[in-house]
């Protein structure tokens, strides 16, 4: 079962950004879908969390040198 959560992003200034965060979020294993809106300054993100935690999406995103607080 997949859970879908809105991951507040900052950090993001281009379409490049954008690319990268979901790219980033994508590569996680139990990531089905990410989606990164530039003007919300989030990520739409759906994941499952029996593979992958909340925690560890934030970690990826600061790890490719974005916040996610």
């Amino acid at each position: 079962m997949t859970e879908t959560i809105d991951l507040a992003i900052e950090g993001m200034h281009c379409d490049g950004c954008v690319a990268s965060v979901q790219n980033v979020l994508l590569r996680v294993a139990g990531v089905a879908r990410a989606t990164a809106l530039l003007d919300a300054a989030k990520a739409v993100v759906t994941y499952d969390p029996a593979r992958v935690a909340v925690e560890d999406l934030e970690a990826a995103v600061e790890d490719a040198g974005f916040d996610a607080p």
